[in-house]
């Protein structure tokens, strides 16, 4: 019995994307993709998850929740257990959450983080600002860490960490496009079937 994924995201929806292709090319195959839910309503994902005939939903934290992250959190569960679904992956997705929805899927919500954990991760270090600060600090090598998620933000535990090399010239826009191509959108499907796999093994 496939492993039911809900997907979260905030924007473009690229490693959405490479999700939605690692299901058809059989890749993912433990586990397969029942619905998105984004906390933008103009996000492009939403788009590709339609395209892709998956069931969208739209929550967002000031809007529909009144700012308060723990009433976020809970309508993100009930959408979650409504659709069934067993393993959340968050894609992209830039928004915090906590409380119902950490609790009730412990060991199941994974995360892509744009660098090798623990360096430049933790609170406030997403999208651009992770590779302009790999890149402010010089380091030669990069990457992507998937990663179980808990109250710390890019905490939890590791799942799969893949390098990528700086190169001269870089700028954060151009590194961040070669770490999602040679490391997140080759790991995040990866780990997913891990999880989807362990989960249906037990």
């Amino acid at each position: 019995m496939k492993k039911r994924i809900g997907v979260l995201i905030s924007g473009g929806g690229t490693n959405l994307q490479a999700l939605i292709d690692a299901e058809k090319s059989g890749i993912i195959k433990s586990g397969t993709i029942v619905c998105v839910c984004s906390n933008s309503a103009s996000a492009y994902g939403l788009t590709r998850a339609k395209n892709a005939g998956i069931p969208t939903k739209v929550i967002r934290k000031n809007a529909d929740c009144g700012g308060d992250i723990d009433e976020f959190s809970r309508q993100i569960c009930v959408y979650m257990k409504e659709m069934q679904v067993d393993v959340i992956v968050l894609a992209g997705f830039l928004a915090i959450f906590g409380g119902e929805l950490l609790r009730e899927y412990a060991d199941r919500i994974i995360n892509i983080h744009p660098s090798l954990i623990p360096s430049f991760c933790g609170k406030g270090m997403y999208g651009l600002k992770v590779h302009e600060a790999a890149l402010d600090y010089g380091v030669k090598v990069t990457g992507a860490t998937t990663h179980l998620v808990n109250e710390i933000v890019d905490g939890g535990k590791i799942i799969m960490q893949k390098a990528v090399y700086i190169e001269d010239g870089d700028t954060p826009e151009i590194l961040q496009r070669r770490v999602m191509e040679q490391a997140e959108w080759i790991i995040l499907p990866r780990s997913v079937e891990y999880i989807c796999k362990g989960l249906s093994d037990e």
